[in-house]
């Protein structure tokens, strides 16, 4: 039996068909065109699976269903998208749309259902790490989406912890300093407002300025605007001693963020994906020694380890498959 994981994104659709080894099968993107209304990109979605089917060779009867990873506020429970700023969707009744379209567009006989569901588009990745990725050997996972903002998944038992209502596991908007540096979300001093990529640029251009001499000028040609999440770890990594301590800031950060989630969830590891995990040890080894320092209990409780996820833009789609059980 097959199923469909679509990850749903501002700028393009993803789908993939996924087989009981969690492997995809094939897979394909069009863009979203997110300006247009909600039905017509749903009826993509439903369009999208039936081609990928269609090229495999296999009866849409053989789906056992269709899961979907949203950004914004997904209620799972209701399959409803509450709010996404990225596709300017509110209280959109995914679920319930796909199920329709799909059954009465691709299954041979109308009276055959499918299954369908929702989650988070971060829920979906750390999902699809657990069941494929950088954490196929657990059951208990935290991930971490370090890009523009930070998103945040937490499977525990091997399945998505949603909380009770939509809204919940923003692992980004947790407190990390009252009062800090203001947030896309309205507060301030949210995690995501101190460990996001577009944090670190902007306490890498903060210093830039500060110290003309640094070694990242030269790294982004002269102009802080070419500055990005590499360049202050380059430029700490050859010694310069402004951008160490910028990216000694951001390991701080980051690794207290973390400790706050092990101490609550204390799972069998955490996961960090983005951009900025290219840096690969450089960035998971000081954060491990730091969790090993600061977590309740160090030296006598579990430490998880911190590793990289490792499906890139697959990890979404895997999870999202797997909401169907």
């Amino acid at each position: 039996m097959y199923r469909a994981g679509i990850d749903l994104g501002g700028t393009n659709l993803k789908a993939g068909i996924v087989d009981e080894q969690q492997k995809i099968l094939a897979e394909a993107s069009i863009p979203t065109k997110a300006e247009r209304p909600a039905l017509e990109i749903i009826k993509d979605m439903a369009s999208l699976v039936s081609q990928l089917l269609e090229n495999l060779t296999i009866v849409p009867e053989s789906l056992i269903g269709i899961g979907v990873g949203s950004p914004g506020i997904v209620d799972a429970q209701a399959g409803i998208v509450r709010y996404s700023n990225n596709i300017n969707w509110e209280n959109i009744p995914l679920v319930d749309e796909l199920k329709k379209c799909f059954r009465e567009n691709y299954l041979p006989k109308k009276d055959i259902s499918i299954q369908c569901a929702i989650s988070n588009d971060a829920n979906c990745a750390a999902l699809g790490e657990v069941k494929a990725g950088a954490a196929k050997d657990v059951q208990n996972a935290i991930l971490l989406t370090l890009g523009t903002g930070v998103g945040g998944g937490i499977i525990l038992d091997g399945k998505v912890f949603e909380g009770c209502y939509a809204g919940g596991a923003e692992l980004g908007h947790t407190s990390l300093i009252f009062g800090g540096e203001p947030c896309t979300c309205g507060r301030r001093g949210c995690v995501e407002a101190y460990v996001s990529a577009t944090a670190l640029i902007r306490d890498a251009k903060a210093a830039l300025k500060a110290n003309p001499d640094s070694l990242m000028h030269q790294l982004c040609n002269g102009d802080s605007e070419n500055i990005n999440g590499k360049i202050p770890f380059d430029a700490a990594w050859a010694g310069d001693t402004a951008a160490k301590k910028v990216v000694d800031n951001y390991i701080m950060y980051l690794g207290e963020a973390i400790a706050n989630y092990v101490n609550i969830f204390r799972p069998d590891v955490v996961l960090l994906s983005g951009g900025i995990c290219n840096q690969k040890e450089k960035l998971t080894d000081p954060v491990s020694a730091y969790l090993a320092d600061k977590c309740f209990g160090t030296d006598k409780a579990w430490i998880p380890p911190v590793r990289c996820a490792i499906l890139g833009n697959q990890a979404g789609m895997i999870g999202a498959a797997n909401l169907i059980e």
